[in-house]
């Protein structure tokens, strides 16, 4: 199984407002790439906190659907909805039968919530007792047949992801906006490392819109730190293209 996660943040981190409302981080460049990112997946992944806030859809739009089809491929990828206690509305987008669904819940699932969801055509899947196992549902997605998932959040399925060592990849879009509040939502939220926190490995650093993609392998061997002056000089990374709200990111100043 391989799992990319993408994220869409401001420049301190958050997904969202603290009132869980979703805003327009990226521009139009961005939103480009995340369908072409989604296109290339089995499946798209999000918590039911991003169901209940933004009732997202899911889906690829053409051309990528036809290219999709034209690799043997489902016209638009699998969703996947982690859902501990199956709280996803019936009437929710990502039931409806443009592409399949799988809703993940704990055992702790009421049996009546379930049977509803599967008489919307989702396909339910137990995995985990209080709350969802991460490595359980990932490993029947893959008895299922999904080998790649993107995953975009919320937070605290990221950091359930990362926390359980699943993540190979991580994009992050950081915008040229500060949002703040204390209960917004971060790009990992959940309890945090207080120990051995996960080591990303930098790969890409790219000006889109107003804002900075920055591309991460996840890399448990990788260093803390590494030398910045040594890594432009590896990837020929022209650092004034870059915002300046961005340049702490490389230890650099671009003004």
């Amino acid at each position: 199984m391989h799992v990319v996660v993408n994220a869409a943040i401001s420049i301190d981190g958050k997904l969202s407002t603290r009132r869980r409302e979703q805003i327009a981080i990226s521009g139009e460049r961005d939103f480009e790439r995340v369908s072409a990112l989604r296109a290339d997946s089995d499946a798209i992944l999000v918590g039911i906190g991003t169901v209940l806030a933004d009732d997202p859809h899911l889906v690829v739009e053409e051309p990528h659907r036809e290219r999709r089809q034209d690799k043997g491929m489902t016209p638009t990828p699998h969703r996947i909805i982690i859902d501990s206690r199956a709280r996803t509305p019936t009437d929710a987008e990502v039931l409806d039968d443009e592409a399949p669904t799988y809703i993940i819940v704990s055992e702790s699932a009421p049996t009546s919530k379930q049977a509803d969801l599967e008489v919307e055509g989702a396909d339910v899947i137990v995995a985990g007792r209080e709350r969802v196992s991460m490595p359980a549902a990932l490993s029947a997605l893959t008895d299922s047949g999904i080998n790649s998932i993107m995953v975009e959040g919320g937070g605290e399925i990221i950091f359930s992801l990362f926390e359980a060592n699943l993540v190979d990849e991580l994009s992050v879009y950081i915008g040229s906006m500060l949002v703040g509040g204390r209960d917004a939502p971060t790009l990992a939220d959940g309890d945090g490392f207080v120990e051995d926190p996960t080591q990303l490995q930098l790969t890409s650093v790219e000006k889109i819109d107003d804002g900075v993609l920055l591309q991460y392998d996840v890399d448990a061997t990788a260093p803390s730190s590494y030398d910045s002056a040594d890594w432009n000089n590896k990837y020929e990374i022209d650092i004034s293209i870059l915002p300046k709200e961005c340049s702490w990111m490389l230890g650099h100043s671009t003004r």
